[in-house]
């Protein structure tokens, strides 16, 4: 049984690549329809049209708002556990992300509720401008959401931002949702 936190906390969490594997899903579906073989590890930069010269920018992210995408995104390891024993432990998590909106009731329906049902609409805020929502903490795998941020900044590591100075920059690096939990316990008191 999880214990109460000391300290109740609003954790904010980014979606995509946080808690469940866009990365994963759209180079496979990119991969087969183009006849390429790009792997996470390749997308060392936040603009994934990069590893896949020669397609236009509508090709690449157009694949994200097909239908049917959504359900075949499934979540990063540990993360539907790491939610629950937030909400168990007395803390308010919310769901931050800068979807589109032509993406969001399909993402939401057959992705988000469907892996975390215990998580509603009252649990997502839809936004570009993470800097901008209250919380304690920010989970998020996108140093341009972190900084700036007046919260506590958990970056988790990606191919794409290994190489940025976290620490240097006031940010917890993690790699995954064990230590991801480890932290936020900790800013917690427990």
């Amino acid at each position: 049984m999880d214990q109460k936190a000391k300290r109740k906390l609003t954790i904010l969490v980014d979606m995509d690549d946080t808690i469940e594997q866009l990365l994963k899903a759209w180079l496979k579906c990119l991969n087969e329809k183009y006849g390429r073989d790009v792997k996470c590890e390749e997308v060392v930069d936040w603009d994934i049209t990069k590893v896949y010269p020669g397609l236009t920018r509508e090709q690449v992210y157009g694949e994200i708002n097909l239908p049917g995408f959504w359900g075949k995104v499934e979540p990063v390891p540990g993360a539907v556990e790491a939610l629950k024993h937030f909400l168990d432990s007395g803390h308010k998590v919310y769901i931050v992300t800068a979807t589109p909106y032509q993406s969001v009731p399909e993402k939401m329906d057959d992705l988000l509720f469907k892996y975390f049902p215990y998580l509603s609409w009252e649990n997502v805020i839809i936004t570009s401008s993470k800097q901008l929502v209250h919380g304690d903490v920010l989970i998020d795998d996108g140093v341009h959401n972190l900084e700036n941020g007046n919260f506590e900044k958990i970056l988790i590591t990606a191919p794409y931002n290994k190489d940025y100075d976290a620490e240097a920059n006031g940010m917890t690096r993690v790699s995954n949702w064990k230590e991801i939990v480890s932290e936020v316990d900790k800013l917690a008191g427990l």
